[in-house]
């Protein structure tokens, strides 16, 4: 019963995850041999605030909120072209 656990920030769609999960496992099967019935892949995600690399929380990091508002407006942005998609 292999278990691969990922840490990240919060941030991804479902869809994001899933895709992710996805990944993992046949990475796993490939490349471990593991049995996709028996292996678990937990998701865990940690708040900026929770996070702290050189010392600094993430939610004081000036590199890190740059980056995570160019991901949040692209984000944005999809959800907006899917809307249109579907009408």
């Amino acid at each position: 019963m292999p278990v691969v656990t990922v840490q990240m920030w919060p941030g991804r769609s479902t869809e994001q995850k899933r895709a992710l999960v996805k990944a993992i496992t046949d990475a796993m099967v490939e490349h471990a041999n593991a049995r996709p019935d028996g292996l678990h892949v937990v998701l865990q995600e940690v708040p900026l605030e929770n996070w702290a690399r050189a010392g600094v929380l993430g939610v004081d990091r000036k590199d890190l909120k740059k980056g995570r508002d160019e991901e949040k407006e692209e984000d944005e942005e999809e959800e907006g072209d899917g809307e249109e998609e579907r009408i």
